[in-house]
């Protein structure tokens, strides 16, 4: 017998559980299906867990505006729940002069995308903020902060069951059926459909084009292709002197290889950029000299015997190498004309800052 409920949310990452919370909010009791044995497994715990400004996504873009309207939203969660979590603030820095243009079109697209606190300190000030900081200039974001994403996910996933949500886990969706209005969830290993809801959100990540490409009577030119793009980190053992997240200009495909810190102030440098097929989360060591280069472009006195394998992410893009960074992709019926139908494509960063914002916007289109 299938069971129906309220709705249903595909994924379990911090935007999977934010969309949960708020349909749980809204009414909709989701049941929310994970495929691997605990929440977040995937680019929601392989990041920098930083809180984006909203600095450098094109005016009109969904980026720009989620990661404004999700950066308010989050903190003033992270406040109410005790989320940890710090706003540190970041600087953006220009490493020689000829870089001075760049930092002027990120100030110039931040003001279009209503980030208005940027800040423009010269290498004097910049260095009286970060003495050890190799800089010609640099761009003050204030409001750039750092999350525990683990415990955000927690607190999420705890307001959503609060709500009427529930998490199922090691759950491998193998198909979408459509049935009296109603879409069907076939999962591994099972004859029959599990599961029923009027409400059905792909929320997969890595895997959203996979679960789309087997949604009963959805057109297949709804689904975007799919790129993988992974990003090292290598981690640093002992204390740092910096106080702020430490950013280059953006480089093609990422922001950099930058400097992070988590919430007991270690420090992290990456990611890079890598083109790869399939999933790989793979951090080779030879690749040491390559990022103890780039952190000592930041800090030039670091030892770069310090600095060891730590993880790697995985970034769902829809654009690949040499092409113009894509947009977030959140598709409702609106779109492809299947009732009660979401699908998120392309959540990469700043996904985990736009999450709150993401989830309002889709149970919008299901309200």
């Amino acid at each position: 017998m299938t069971d129906q409920v309220g709705s249903v949310v595909i994924g379990a990452g911090v935007v999977g559980l934010a969309i949960g919370r708020a349909l749980a909010l809204a009414g909709h009791a989701p049941l929310i299906l994970e495929g691997e044995a605990d929440l977040g497994s995937w680019t929601s715990s392989r990041n920098s867990e930083v809180i984006h400004a909203g600095i450098y996504y094109p005016q009109g873009s969904l980026k720009a505006r989620l990661c404004v309207e999700g950066k308010a939203m989050l903190y003033a969660f992270c406040a109410q729940r005790g989320v940890p979590h710090s706003r540190l603030g970041k600087l953006i820095f220009a490493h020689t002069s000829d870089q001075f243009g760049e930092l002027e079109k990120i100030q110039a697209a931040a003001k279009a995308a209503g980030v208005h606190d940027l800040v423009w300190l010269d290498r004097a000030a910049a260095r009286a903020l970060e003495p050890e900081l190799d800089c010609a200039a640099a761009l003050l974001s204030p409001s750039t902060g750092i999350v525990d994403s683990h415990s955000l996910m927690q607190a999420l996933l705890g307001e959503a069951e609060a709500n009427g949500a529930m998490l199922v886990t090691n759950t491998q969706v193998d198909r979408i059926s459509r049935n009296g209005g109603l879409w069907q969830v076939h999962i591994q290993g099972e004859a029959e459909p599990v599961v029923s809801a009027p409400i059905l959100v792909n929320s997969g990540g890595l895997g959203a084009q996979a679960v789309a490409a087997v949604t009963q009577g959805l057109d297949p030119a709804f689904v975007p292709p799919l790129h993988f793009a992974r990003g090292v980190y290598f981690t640093h053992s002992g204390r740092v002197p910096f106080s702020h997240l430490i950013y280059p200009v953006p480089e093609p495909g990422g922001l950099g290889t930058h400097l992070t810190l988590d919430l007991a102030g270690q420090a992290r440098f990456g990611p890079d950029v890598e083109w790869i097929y399939g999933l790989d989360y793979t951090v080779d060591p030879a690749r040491h000299a390559k990022f103890a280069a780039a952190a000592q472009r930041i800090w030039p006195a670091l030892n770069p015997e310090r600095l060891q394998p730590g993880y790697a992410g995985i970034r769902p893009k829809l654009s690949g190498p040499g092409e113009a960074a894509a947009d977030f992709m959140i598709q409702g019926p609106a779109v492809h004309g299947q009732e009660g139908l979401v699908n998120l494509f392309g959540i990469e960063s700043p996904g985990l800052t736009a999450s709150m914002a993401i989830a309002a916007q889709v149970a919008g289109m299901v309200r």
